[in-house]
C-alpha cells in the first residue's frame, strides 16, 4: 500500500509487515501454497514461542531453542523438525538477510524407520469394490500408477497422452515431472471424466468464469490459456473458490479430503483391518512392481524419488521375508 504526502507531493511506501515480505519472497522464488502456509504457520509459532519478539532481535541460539522444544517436549517426528528449520532457514537468509551460524547443539528428533502399509491384491480388489465413480477412478490411478494424491488432484486434461499410454505428473515432489504408465483400464473411465469436466467447463465459461489457475508464470506468457480446456483440472472441484494468491474466483481441484474420506468408509466396509489411506495405495504398487521383478531402479523412476534408499524400503515388505518363513512351531 502507499500513500501520499501533500505537501511534499511525494508518493511513499509502508514498509511490508513480515509475514507479507515472507509470503512475497516465497511467491517471488515459485514455492507452492502448501509451502507457504507450513513456513508462515512456522515462523508465526517460532515468534510466539518466543514471546512475541521479532526474528532482528533473536538468532541462532533462539532457533536453536525452538527447535530442542520441538523434539523433547512436544515429540515431533524428524521430518516435522526439518520443515520446521527449513522454515526459520528461509525466513533468515531469503527475507531477513540475516546467514545464522552453525546450529550444533540442537537436539534433533529421532529419525524413525516404520515399515510402509501394504495392500494385498486380494485387499485392493475389496477397497477399490467399495469406491464407485470418481472416487473409484482417482483410488484405481493411485495403485496404478504410483502418484501421490496430490499428484492425482492436480493432474490436468492435458497430461493424459491415451496414445502413448501413460500420464505426465508436472512439478511433482521436488519439483520434477515425471511419466507414470496410463493402466488401459481405466482408459474408458478416464474419458468419461475428462468429458464431464468438458461440460462443466463449458458451463463455467457461459457463466463468465471457466479461467484456470496455471503454474508460475505461464499466464502472463499466454493470456487466454487459462481458459483453454485442456489447462483445466482433471477432477474439478465441484464449486467454485476464490484463490488466495489473486483474489480471483475460479474452478480449483477437488480437496484431498475428499479422497481421503471415501478410502477411509471403504476401508472399513470392505473389513480391511490395516491402516490403509491413500498413500497405502502408492506403497502397495511399488511392491507389487517389485514383487513382479521389476527393476528397483524402474520403480525408483516411476516413485519419483530422489534416492534409491528411498525406494529399497519396499524390499523389506515382500512377502518372501517374514510370510515366506516356516515357523519352528509349525513344523513340531
Amino acid at each position: 500500500m502507499s500513500y501520499v504526502d501533500g505537501s511534499a507531493g511525494v508518493t511513499e511506501r509502508k514498509p511490508l509487515k513480515l509475514f507479507d515480505m515472507v509470503r512475497s519472497r516465497l511467491r517471488v522464488k515459485h514455492y507452492s501454497m502448501r509451502t507457504e502456509q507450513a513456513y508462515v504457520a512456522w515462523i508465526r509459532r517460532f515468534i510466539r514461542f518466543h514471546g512475541k519478539r521479532h526474528p532482528r532481535d533473536m538468532g541462532g541460539a533462539e532457533v536453536e531453542a525452538f527447535l530442542t522444544h520441538l523434539a523433547v517436549e512436544r515429540n515431533v517426528s524428524a521430518g516435522t523438525q526439518n520443515q520446521a528449520l527449513a522454515a526459520l532457514l528461509f525466513l533468515y537468509r531469503d527475507v531477513l538477510g540475516i546467514e545464522l551460524p552453525w546450529m550444533e547443539s540442537i537436539v534433533r528428533a529421532r529419525r524413525s524407520r516404520r515399515l510402509p502399509v501394504v495392500l494385498s491384491r486380494e485387499e485392493i480388489k475389496r477397497l477399490l469394490g467399495c469406491l464407485d465413480g470418481k472416487h473409484w477412478l482417482m483410488a484405481a490411478l493411485l495403485y496404478g500408477t504410483g502418484m501421490r494424491l496430490m499428484e492425482c488432484l492436480r493432474l490436468r486434461v492435458k497430461d493424459v497422452d491415451f496414445e502413448r499410454g501413460e500420464i505426465v505428473i508436472r512439478e511433482g515432489k521436488g519439483a520434477k515431472d515425471r511419466h507414470v504408465p496410463l493402466p488401459q483400464r481405466l482408459n474408458q473411465a478416464l474419458e468419461r471424466q475428462i468429458e464431464r469436466a468438458r461440460v462443466q467447463h463449458e458451463l463455467d465459461l457461459s457463466d463468465g468464469y471457466g479461467a484456470v489457475v496455471l503454474p508460475k508464470a505461464l499466464a502472463r506468457k499466454y493470456r487466454h490459456a487459462d481458459r483453454e480446456f485442456c489447462w483445466q483440472f482433471l477432477f474439478p472441484s465441484e464449486r467454485l473458490s476464490t484463490d488466495p494468491r489473486s483474489g480471483r474466483v475460479a474452478r480449483h481441484h477437488l480437496d484431498e479430503s475428499v479422497l481421503q474420506r471415501a478410502v477411509k468408509s471403504a476401508r472399513r466396509r470392505a473389513d480391511i483391518r490395516k491402516l490403509a489411506t491413500c498413500h497405502t495405495l502408492r506403497h502397495s504398487f511399488a511392491t507389487h512392481l517389485i514383487e513382479n521383478g521389476h527393476d528397483i531402479r524402474t520403480v525408483q523412476e516411476l516413485l519419483g524419488h530422489k534416492d534409491v534408499r528411498t525406494t529399497q524400503i519396499y524390499t523389506h515388505v515382500l512377502q518372501r521375508h517374514a510370510s515366506g518363513v516356516l515357523s519352528p512351531l509349525d513344523s513340531m
